[in-house]
């Protein structure tokens, strides 16, 4: 299974209202790069949910419960969305600042690229960023 990392502003969808939820339709993907990867997702990976905004940091997890699939909304195939259910919070939140500041993470695409929303993250940094959180 793959692991990535998605973005969202808690106020207007935290992870809280996903664990609140169980599920929910990740959408409003507009970057190019992050509807790439989007469309890459498959049913069973794991997926970081991390809060923008004043937070900047990693705060939960969820798995894709789906395959990406084109937006039914937009009915435009080069709009996916993705089908998530929330797993568990970490025990710690990771911040932004902590990845930065980690030898094996700040090269990562989330310390790199702050607009990019959704991205890829190696077997090597989710470990890295789980045992950062405590988890």
């Amino acid at each position: 299974m793959a692991r990535f990392l998605v973005k969202t502003e808690p106020s207007t969808y935290s992870f809280d209202d996903l664990q609140r939820d169980k599920r929910t339709v990740w959408d409003g993907v507009s970057n190019p790069v992050a509807l790439k990867y989007l469309a890459t997702i498959r049913k069973g990976d794991t997926v970081i949910v991390y809060h923008t905004g004043d937070e900047k940091q990693a705060v939960g997890l969820a798995v894709a419960t789906s395959d990406a699939y084109p937006d039914p909304k937009l009915k435009d195939p080069k709009r996916p969305v993705v089908d998530l259910a929330a797993e568990r919070g970490l025990p710690q939140p990771v911040t932004l600042a902590q990845v930065k500041a980690d030898v094996v993470l700040k090269g990562t695409e989330l310390a790199r690229l702050p607009r990019l929303s959704v991205m890829p993250f190696s077997e090597a940094h989710f470990r890295r960023l789980l045992k950062l959180s405590g988890a």
